[in-house]
């Protein structure tokens, strides 16, 4: 196995220091070569350092101006510091530079999406779904996406996939209590919103509409 390769296992079991001592040596064995900025500067965004992580992502584009994955972890840096047009720039040339991966999509979607440009993330998110189908996560963000655009019926349809995943997905059923709201359904909302207590006992907003739901019932 070749250093880049270990250094990535390390990262994976969260041995962050030894990862961080392999890159340094095979940087210092391989200036030329992008593939270990790019792997040091995930380290880096691992560990939220951010701003050193930019310029080991930087230096990665400067060796080669096509390596999609610099711009993927470039974008991430701009992501985790909330400057949102930054991380949709670079997210967008990663995957004009071909990265055909969930991640990169999902990224760029949850950056519009941080903006509030609800419309905009949907595309993005939906592709993101089609990549990594079985990824509750990427799942649940398109169908919350798609309430937030009020496209009510097709993020019904996507919690209650999430749920064919993971039946235990508290959240999912909050924001189906919310769609049978939405509905007038009271009754219907009231038995989501159970369910969500019942695999997390302390969810607040599940405990919120389940009180409001409970008291309107009760002046009816």
């Amino acid at each position: 196995m070749d250093k880049n390769k270990e250094a990535i296992q390390l990262m994976k079991e969260n041995k962050l220091e030894e990862a961080a001592t392999l890159l340094t040596s095979y940087i210092e064995e391989n200036q030329d070569d992008p593939v270990g900025y790019i792997n040091f500067g995930n380290l880096l965004v691992h560990m939220k350092d951010y701003t050193r992580a930019e310029r080991f992502f930087e230096k990665a584009i400067v060796l080669d101006e096509s390596a999609a994955t610099a711009y993927y972890g470039l974008g991430n840096t701009y992501f985790e510091k909330s400057i949102y047009p930054k991380a949709q720039e670079n997210f967008q040339k990663a995957i004009d530079l071909g990265l055909e991966e969930a991640d990169v999509y999902y990224m760029l979607g949850m950056s519009f999406r941080h903006e509030e440009h609800y419309t905009l993330a949907i595309p993005f998110l939906l592709r993101a779904t089609e990549l990594a189908p079985e990824d509750e996560e990427i799942l649940f963000q398109y169908g919350l996406t798609l309430a937030q655009s009020n496209h009510i019926g097709d993020a019904e349809k996507v919690f209650n996939n999430v749920l064919k995943i993971n039946k235990e997905h508290s959240d999912a059923y909050y924001n189906l209590g919310v769609i049978s709201l939405y509905r007038e359904e009271a009754n219907e909302a009231l038995a989501h919103f159970e369910k969500a207590l019942s695999i997390q006992p302390e969810h607040v907003l599940a405990a919120n509409g389940k009180k409001n739901v409970e008291s309107f019932l009760s002046e009816q």
